[in-house]
Order: C-alpha cells, then structure tokens, then sequence
C-alpha cells in the first residue's frame, strides 16, 4: 500500500527519540534523571482526580458536545476573564483535546497548500510539521538573545510576504522562556493589519512565572491595544503544565469568532469531543488556583536550588517563564550540543536535550547550536541531583 504523499512530510519529535535511548539505559539498572521531555512530573491534584471519578460514578460517560459542554466552556471564560483581565464569553472558546489538536486544527482552518507561516525557531518541532503535512512553506525567524530571545522584528519583517497566512507565536516559549512585551505586540500587530496574516498565540507556560506579574497574553496584548474584536487573532493554552495532567489532554482556544467557527467545523468531522469525565476534571482544574499557585511555588524553588550550582559552568540564567532552561554549553565543546548531550548522557545519566534539535539552519547557522535545553520537571532533590551531576561532567 502507497500511503498519502503528505505523510512522508511528517517530522519527527527529537526529544521522544533521546527518550527512548534513556529507557534503554534504565532497562539496564541506571538511574537515569530525565531532563529532555517538557512532562510535568509532580502528582496530579486531588480535587481533578476526585472530579474525574465522581464523573464516571454520575454517568458522564456519553458523548460530549463538540465546542465542549457549555458550563465547561463558562469555566474557561471566568478563568481567562478572571486571569487575564478582560471580558471574554463562552462563545469565543473552543475546547480542544490538548495542545497539539489546537495547533493542528487551527491550521487546518486557516492555512491552504502553498501559503507560509512563519514560527519561532528555535522552537516546539510540532510547528515545522504540521505546516509540511498541510503542504505550506515553513518560515523559521530566528530568536535574538540580545532581544531576550524573542524575534528581531526587522528580521520578522523581512520574511514577511503576500503568502504569509499565519504567524505562530510562543510566549512564554519553549524553549527559551522568553515573554513577549506589549510593545512587541503593537508592532506585529500592526504589521498583521498591513500584510493580513492571522496570528496563533500558543501560551501554554503562561502559568509558571518567577516574576510578580503574570505573563502577558495574546488577548490580554489585543485587549490593551484597542483590538478586544480579537481580529485574526487565536490564543491556546492547556491543563497539562498547569495543573499537572499532561495524559488527561486537555485545553482550549479563543479569539476571532470567525476563526473559530471554521475551526470547529472541521473538529465536528475529525470527531474529537472532549468526554464528559475529562470536561468535569477539567472544570475542576481551571476553576481552582490555588494548586496553581502551589504549583509555581515548586518550580520556583526547583530554579532557586539548580540555577546557582549551574551558572559557573554554563552560560544559563533564570528564565521570564515556563520550566525550561536554556543554557550555552562550555566554549570547550565549540558549539557542539549534541555531542555534549550524548557525553552527559553516557557519563553521568543525565538526559537534556540538544538545542540545536529544536530549531533550523537559516542562513548558514542554527540558532539553537551551542545550547541545551534543560526541563526541570522532576521533584526538586532530583534536579538538585542532575544539576551536580551536569557539574561534575563539565568540571571533570
């Protein structure tokens, strides 16, 4: 059989791959501290548990509607209203089976064979392939550390064409943790009102922060701008680094009611509704803050116990969000990621995942070379533990 000739342009996600030559390792007796896959590895809150299983005892077990059962998708509304800020109904959110279904369905509802889409590089590898699958051009723009890691937008300008359709942003991002300013906002705003792209704002760390203040989001961004249409405009998260249940999948967008509208057309013949036991453990979840506040509590004493072992010998500083570090490897290794994770790995258990594994060559550089990205997921006396571990290799 001859499959589809649009399956042979799926990629394939790098950090899966590390993971499994670490099961190999723990099949053999090694204590293998795992830092290379963004799954949250703390315990999932009671509360959604016991959501989940009064759930089932009631009988949620039928279909659920497409968009999401209503009462679910007021949740989200309060929730983003209450988090963010600003006004939104539950008219203007779609719920959606996790993360990657968002980015998936969004695409499909907006990007045609041969248009572009420019995204974030380095960046999430799901991007790059779900625009080769759908037959359109990937657009990697470059993240500049002098700028903290977000686009240069002079560079973001350059690429900018009559076929650009769609622009993926990540903030906070994956992997940098970097956040996107308001000002940064106007000026790809406008920008979009002059080329026309819609924009995919792909938030899924705006919870884990070290700052006082929260994340700016992309409808929050709209809102302070003048723009609370949400024109062309998409923003998703999901529960799964929230509130640590990343199998449950879970999440939701909301933005431009357009955009919406084709979006859930094709997810009512993809045959995706959300069970009724996850949509009452996902109430739960979103209508709760206080196991997220507890939540970033963790992480934030996780950063506090591992940055200061690690700043002497790599070039690695407290991010603006999410729960990644990105460090430069020792001038030693001449920019050579994945060699330094393979060292790391086969010396000293420790898997981390080569930066230059999540971007692209443009223009004759990768800008991930030379980078590792470190998830700091475990509990905090295990990444305490990688953290000296990462030491003593460099040192040794």
């Amino acid at each position: 059989m001859q499959i589809a000739e649009r399956m042979t342009r799926i990629g394939i996600e790098s950090a899966f791959e590390v993971l499994q030559r670490a099961r190999a390792l723990e099949a053999q007796g090694k204590h293998v501290i795992h830092l290379e896959i963004g799954q949250p590895d703390f315990p999932t809150p009671a509360h959604i548990k016991e959501a989940a299983k009064r759930a089932l005892d009631e009988g949620w077990t039928g279909y659920g509607p497409t968009p999401g059962f209503p009462d679910f998708r007021e949740a989200i509304a309060d929730y983003i209203s209450t988090s963010r800020g600003i006004r939104v109904s539950g008219q203007n959110v779609v719920v959606v089976p996790g993360g990657k279904p968002i980015m998936f369905f969004a695409m499909m509802a907006v990007v045609e064979p041969g248009d572009e889409v420019i995204y974030p590089n380095p960046g999430f590898p799901i991007y790059e392939s779900v625009i080769n699958f759908l037959g359109a051009t990937p657009v990697p723009v470059p993240l500049v550390e002098s700028r903290g890691f977000s686009f240069d937008l002079d560079t973001f300008e350059a690429k900018l064409s009559p076929k650009t359709k769609m622009v993926i942003l990540n903030s906070p991002g994956n992997p940098t943790g970097a956040v996107m300013p308001l000002d940064d906002w106007a000026k790809l705003f406008a920008l979009q009102d002059r080329y026309g792209f819609t924009i995919a704002s792909d938030e899924c760390y705006s919870e884990i922060y070290f700052r006082e203040e929260p994340p700016l989001g992309g409808l929050e961004a709209a809102a302070k701008l003048g723009r609370g249409d949400f024109r062309k405009l998409v923003a998703f998260t999901s529960l799964s680094k929230r509130s640590n249940v990343p199998g449950m999948r879970s999440g939701f967008v909301a933005g431009d009611a357009a955009i919406l509208k084709q979006f859930l057309l094709y997810r009512t013949y993809h045959g995706s509704a959300m069970s009724g036991t996850v949509a009452a453990a996902s109430i739960a979840a979103w209508s709760d803050e206080l196991h997220v506040v507890d939540n970033r509590a963790q992480y934030r004493a996780k950063f506090a116990a591992v940055t200061p072992l690690l700043e002497p010998v790599l070039d690695v500083r407290l991010p603006d969000a999410s729960f990644y570090l990105w460090a430069g490897i020792p001038p030693a290794w001449q920019g050579d990621d994945a060699a330094f994770a393979r060292a790391l790995y086969a010396q000293y258990n420790v898997t981390v995942l080569p930066g230059s594994y999540l971007a692209r060559e443009v223009g004759g550089a990768n800008p991930g070379r030379g980078r590792i990205r470190m998830a700091l997921v475990a509990d905090t006396a295990e990444c305490t533990e990688a953290a000296q571990r990462i030491v003593n290799f460099i040192q040794n």
